[in-house]
């Protein structure tokens, strides 16, 4: 598979720091900046590195640390609305910073698409987490009452400032979910199952059909007078 060359150790280097965020985030509802800093600034490190000349992972890497920074702001402009809203934690936030931070250093401004879709999946495999959450505990009431009040705040609040104060008021009585688990596996999956086929050194399939076929010629016609 082509994700696990050695060329690519920077990708899986970020899986595994995201797959002990998740963890973490499990076992203590918490990702500690002692992860999550190291993560976003060796991703820097990385693209500023390719800037200079220094390939850490051959020529695969085409990203610096212009598209490093770039990787950063999207994944934090991505759940910035929700963190401001109380509906998850700074470390969440900072998590996926980091993971923007290393795939715009591997990917280049091609990583856009990488985080956009590795959110989608996060965001899928919440909604599916927490849906089987309300199936097992049975309190359907509960949480559509919960969801109400949310969108009433939304619609009625008037600042980002209200919406956060009331949603903090609510968080006692919420079922929490470790937000860090489901953005874990839409990052994760998202390389797993479909990365390889964007990675720079993995030529298309039929770029490597064209490649490896000879080109037949066909002889040209000869009529006869």
């Amino acid at each position: 598979m082509e994700l696990f060359r050695a060329s690519n150790w920077p990708l899986l280097a970020i899986a595994g720091a995201m797959i002990a965020a998740a963890v973490i985030d499990w076992w203590k509802f918490k990702v500690p900046n002692r992860l999550t800093f190291p993560i976003i600034f060796s991703g820097w490190l990385l693209g500023l590195l390719h800037n200079l000349g220094f390939h850490l992972a051959g020529e695969v890497g085409v990203g610096g640390i212009g598209a490093s920074l770039a990787g950063t702001a999207i994944g934090f402009g991505l759940l910035l609305p929700m963190y401001a809203i109380g509906g998850m934690g700074a470390g969440d936030v900072k998590m996926t910073m980091g993971f923007g931070a290393w795939v715009g250093a591997f990917f280049g401004l091609e990583a856009f698409w990488v985080i956009l879709f590795a959110f989608c999946g996060g965001a899928l495999s919440g909604g599916l987490i927490a849906l089987a959450m309300m199936a097992v505990r049975r309190q359907f009431q509960d949480n559509l009452q919960h969801t109400r009040a949310i969108l009433m705040d939304l619609v009625t609040a008037g600042s980002i400032r209200l919406i956060a104060e009331r949603a903090h008021q609510r968080r006692p009585r919420w079922h929490r979910l470790p937000y860090g688990v489901p953005l874990c596996i839409g990052f994760v999956g998202y390389m797993w199952l479909w990365g390889s086929q964007q990675l720079p050194n993995a030529p298309h399939p039929e770029a490597r059909l064209t490649q490896n076929t000879p080109v037949l010629t066909q002889p040209a016609e000869i009529h006869a007078p």
